[in-house]
């Protein structure tokens, strides 16, 4: 029929805006409009779907006040908390939503399975596609919703269980040899009661998964279960024989997979370090201590860095969680507008881990409209600290911890990290001496070219503000 071909094409239609708008959303400068292409994909998915799409006896979809209903409270609902979040919840959102995809592929698969479980003419591979949903989609779920927590603070101790890396081995196995007995027609009686063992058995092993993984993990985490999540959409589409489902699926699972790779190459370290040997989730700063004396830091104040900025050439700027917390990415461009206006070369350091999400920073400093030309990453920024006058650190810890390089005993031994003591001068702004997420110590603040600024982000860089306008 003329409406099957036309909902094909508007599935192609759909893939392409997917593709193209992942595309765009590699570059800053982009970001934003491909964001907006992929959601004008999805929303003609969708729409094609509602009106377009017939059963296999020519029957189009029901329920349609239902089905509009939950559309327009999500919709609703998905506005309110993307327009009132703000930047340090960010990744808390992002953990939320991404759980949601993961319910929604796990839930496709509860409803499908009674279908297709109880026809003896179902293939094993259909029924390992919908098991397959279930476990992944579950996994992803119940892991996001801890990493929502964690990152939400409502988690904040450490918690690894007796023996966890033999409870996680087990329940993945049993996982995964339940499904096999499952698809392959192996278990005849009670198989409602079991698939719901393997949903139970999938959800255990998302929260064992996540639970004992420290914040300075957490992005390498929300990468890899939103690979999750776009696995078990694949899943789903292959199930319907959705292209515009399946493609997304794959995008989402493939770009996650990816960055994931990316995350862990950016820390030097493996996936399974990551999983299975994480680090801490940090705390209250222990006393700073080397060969039994207590270590001692110089302080500064907004007045003396003003003048040490004013007659500055270059100037880079490295920005942390810290700054998201304080919301002062405004008034770090404030600064840099400064700066600049009087012949200061500014930049932004940008580490790809700095944060709690991947991309953290760029979003942030993107949110106060900072020129996406003076984003610099990692490898591109290092070379530039040694003809550096002024490096500013506001809030950002483990990224610039010299132990990375210096100390083999340290858990971020290996991982590279932003060479900020090779300036002239390092500043650091910090709230306090505690450690950082991974919840180390800092031999940085200690150097003889470093200085400690104490203060909340936003109120230290407004006071420099007025102190660089007063010159």
């Amino acid at each position: 029929m003329i409406g099957d071909y036309i909902l094909e094409i508007a599935y192609l239609i759909a893939s392409v805006l997917y593709i193209f708008g992942l595309k765009m959303m590699s570059d800053p400068k982009t970001a934003k409009n491909g964001n907006l292409w992929a959601a004008v994909g999805m929303t003609v998915a969708i729409v094609a779907t509602i009106f377009l799409y017939m059963d296999s006896e020519g029957k189009h979809l029901h329920n349609l006040p239902w089905i509009g209903g939950g559309i327009a409270i999500g919709s609703v609902l998905g506005y309110l908390m993307a327009k009132r979040v703000q930047m340090t919840d960010m990744p808390q959102m992002v953990s939320l939503f991404n759980g949601m995809g993961g319910a929604c592929a796990a839930i496709i698969g509860l409803i499908e399975f009674p279908h297709y479980a109880h026809n003896p003419e179902s293939s094993f591979l259909i029924l390992l596609t919908i098991y397959a949903g279930v476990v992944i989609g579950s996994t992803s779920f119940a892991g996001s919703m801890i990493a929502f927590l964690k990152l939400n603070g409502n988690l904040n101790k450490d918690i690894r269980l007796p023996f966890y890396n033999v409870m996680n081995t087990g329940l993945i196995i049993a996982a995964v040899g339940l499904t096999i007995c499952l698809a392959g027609g192996h278990i005849h009686a009670n198989v409602d009661m079991w698939v719901y063992i393997l949903l139970g058995l999938s959800l255990a092993y998302g929260v064992l998964f996540v639970l004992p993984i420290g914040g300075a993990d957490m992005p390498v985490v929300i990468s890899l279960l939103n690979s999750f999540t776009g696995m078990a959409a694949a899943f789903g589409g292959f199930l319907y024989g959705n292209m515009a489902m399946l493609t997304g699926g794959i995008l989402v699972g493939s770009a996650g997979t990816i960055l994931t790779v990316v995350m862990c190459n950016a820390m030097n370290r493996s996936l399974s370090a990551v999983i299975f040997g994480a680090f801490g989730t940090g705390g209250a700063a222990a006393a700073a201590v080397g060969d039994g004396k207590q270590k001692s830091y110089k302080q500064t104040s907004p007045s003396d860095l003003a003048v040490l900025l004013n007659y500055s050439s270059k100037v880079i700027i490295v920005p942390g969680y810290g700054l998201a917390v304080a919301q002062a990415q405004h008034v770090v461009h404030e600064l840099e507008s400064i700066l600049s206006s009087r012949g200061v070369e500014v930049k932004y350091a940008i580490h790809p881990v700095a944060g709690r999400m991947p991309g953290h920073m760029n979003v942030l400093l993107a949110e106060s409209n900072v020129d996406y030309d003076r984003l610099v990453e990692m490898e591109d920024i290092n070379p530039e600290f040694s003809t550096c006058d002024v490096v500013l650190v506001l809030g950002a810890n483990d990224v610039v911890n010299p132990a990375a390089k210096e100390d083999p005993s340290s858990p971020i031994y290996g991982m590279p990290i932003l060479n900020v003591e090779d300036a002239k001068h390092t500043v650091i702004n910090k709230r306090s001496m505690s450690v950082g997420y991974a919840g180390i110590d800092n031999d940085l603040f200690y150097r003889d070219k470093s200085s400690m600024l104490f203060g909340d982000a936003k109120k230290v860089l407004t006071e420099l503000v007025s102190e660089l306008k007063a010159l």
